[in-house]
């Protein structure tokens, strides 16, 4: 059964990922890849909730979250990136591919993105396939995980973007709010969120192998595509070695002397 929930899942988020990269190549924006992240887990998460048509508490909660989650992730990104260029990785990628952009953004950005979000939903689809036992500790463990998580991504996203509005920190390091205890409070937010989510599929102990979904994303942040590709891109700033001195790289603690 949960085989087919994963063929189901796969078609729509081809579907998703192929209408996603035609529009990039009409826009020559593949930064339209990072709007459909967010997107595509909802995608996923009701078409699986439908077509199994079981509707638990712990299903109706885990769709709920995915729903917040990624609405909220996907109208931050479309409005940070509204009127701008191209993401710097993006643009590397494409000056790096040459002609041969085209058919590797289809491959490497838009079609491994998608195989990407069917392994982190891993716990989304096992929970929607099979609704386990009534709602009990591991629940509730794991929707506070997912709201600790939550909190820490938008409020570092919100508190990010407002720094950056004021002209006078062009070229400054945001280093307080949340960002004073955790460089990266929103990657550690969503890694969070996933775990979160995780520990409630778990609930149904059957789920234990699904800790792929959620470690995969964990590495992804922490080595991939997030903490160290951004950082890559701060390498020769003094200011952001400093910072780099006292503040955690990804999980929240005070701020230590430099």
């Amino acid at each position: 059964m949960l085989l087919q929930t994963l063929l189901l899942s796969s078609i729509v988020v081809f579907a998703l990922v192929t209408t996603g990269f035609i529009l990039a190549v009409k826009l020559k924006n593949n930064g339209i890849a990072d709007v459909l992240w967010g997107i595509g887990f909802i995608v996923i998460t009701y078409t699986t909730l439908f077509v199994n048509g079981i509707y638990s508490i712990r299903q109706l909660v885990v769709t709920v979250l995915v729903l917040f989650w990624g609405v909220r992730l996907a109208a931050h990104i479309f409005m940070r990136n509204k009127g701008k260029k191209e993401d710097f990785r993006y643009a590397a990628w494409r000056a790096q591919w040459g002609k041969a952009w085209v058919i590797k953004s289809y491959l490497y950005v838009f079609l491994l993105q998608g195989f990407f979000m069917l392994l982190v939903a891993l716990p989304v689809l096992f929970t929607n396939t099979y609704p386990g036992p009534t709602i009990g500790l591991l629940d509730r463990i794991g929707v506070v995980m997912w709201l600790i998580g939550f909190y820490f991504e938008a409020v570092g996203d919100w508190q990010l973007m407002q720094f950056k509005k004021k002209a006078s920190n062009k070229g400054q390091i945001m280093n307080k709010g949340l960002w004073k205890y955790t460089r990266h409070p929103n990657y550690f937010g969503e890694s969070l969120m996933w775990w979160g989510i995780y520990v409630i599929a778990l609930s149904n102990m059957s789920a234990w192998w699904t800790f792929i979904g959620p470690l995969f994303i964990t590495f992804s942040l922490l080595k991939v595509s997030g903490v160290t590709m951004l950082e890559r891109k701060y390498k020769g700033d003094k200011a952001y070695r400093e910072y780099q001195k006292t503040t955690s790289a990804f999980f929240p603690w005070f701020p230590s002397k430099s």
